[in-house]
């Protein structure tokens, strides 16, 4: 049974302010482990109380082993209210990870969350642009599922980028993106069964992807698809260098854009201020918390750390 860290009323998928209130203690439990090259692996855990609550762009903090105290934060990839599982995918890099990746079909582990700001759920322009770089594809998938059920008149292209082999197998797709040469074709099965368009940049010359930056792509289509700018918004998760240039473009081509960044947390529940940005507010310069104020931020305010 989860147990919540504060009373209060959840925040409805409009909230733009951090809510502890929401934030879940639970104990999971592991229905799936898939390994992917690249020591990758995409872990299906159910927890269904915490799975009715996540959005996209929030975050869950896992306890990775019974000998760690220190949690490690996982983005959510999708999430299942009727069912009660969440899927979140990491790559090993340490010796949390390593004994996450080491977790059997079965095993229970600590889960708190839902945490997080989301990216705003409603309301987009009919064109969204979403990117995602590495381990900061769920919250682009989680998104464009998101939109994709919402109803609303929407057109979502996903563009992903690997300096390692994706966690699927790329698939020609069926679905034709103007703007974009004709070679780039590789796709992720899942985004065009759904009817959603997605190409892929890789630093591994795979077969159909684009060889280069996930940015590049994104350019492309921006400056070549004949899409009407006002009809585009970016949404973003990756690494810092690839959110900065997500950042010039968007100022480039005067598009909103709202980018969840990725940090190194202690507590995650905005205790210890140990992963502060700067943002500009209309009170001037702030430090805001990444993981309670954010980890979605708006484009234009955020500065980037390097």
């Amino acid at each position: 049974m989860a147990e919540p860290l504060a009373q209060g009323t959840p925040p409805g998928p409009d909230s733009a302010r951090p809510h502890r209130a929401s934030i879940l203690l639970a104990e999971g439990r592991v229905l799936a482990i898939d390994a992917y090259p690249g020591e990758q692996c995409v872990m299906r855990i159910e927890c269904p109380d915490i799975a009715a609550r996540a959005l996209p762009g929030s975050f869950v903090h896992l306890r990775c082993g019974p000998a760690l105290d220190m949690r490690r934060p996982m983005s959510v990839m999708r999430a299942s209210a009727r069912a009660g599982w969440l899927d979140m995918l990491f790559k090993v890099h340490g010796r949390g990870t390593r004994e996450l990746a080491a977790r059997q079909v079965g095993d229970s582990l600590s889960v708190l969350g839902p945490i997080g700001r989301p990216f705003r759920l409603g309301g987009w322009r009919r064109r969204p642009l979403l990117i995602g770089g590495g381990v900061g594809i769920p919250p682009m998938i989680f998104l464009a599922e998101h939109m994709r059920a919402s109803g609303e008149d929407v057109t979502p292209l996903v563009l992903m980028g690997s300096e390692v082999p994706f966690p699927f197998q790329p698939r020609p797709s069926r679905l034709m993106v103007p703007g974009i040469d004709a070679a780039t074709i590789a796709a992720m099965p899942l985004l065009d069964d759904w009817g959603i368009a997605s190409r892929l940049a890789s630093g591994q010359d795979l077969p159909g992807c684009h060889s280069g930056f996930v940015t590049e792509l994104a350019r492309a289509w921006l400056s070549n698809s004949g899409v009407p700018h006002e009809e585009v918004e970016i949404h973003a998760c990756g690494p810092t260098p690839m959110l900065r240039a997500v950042q010039a473009l968007a100022a480039e081509f005067a598009l909103p854009a709202q980018l969840s960044l990725e940090e190194y947390m202690a507590c995650a529940v905005g205790g210890c201020a140990g992963c502060t940005v700067r943002v500009t507010t209309a009170a001037g310069p702030a430090m805001k918390r990444v993981c309670v104020d954010g980890p979605v931020f708006e484009a234009s305010e955020v500065e980037l750390p390097g």
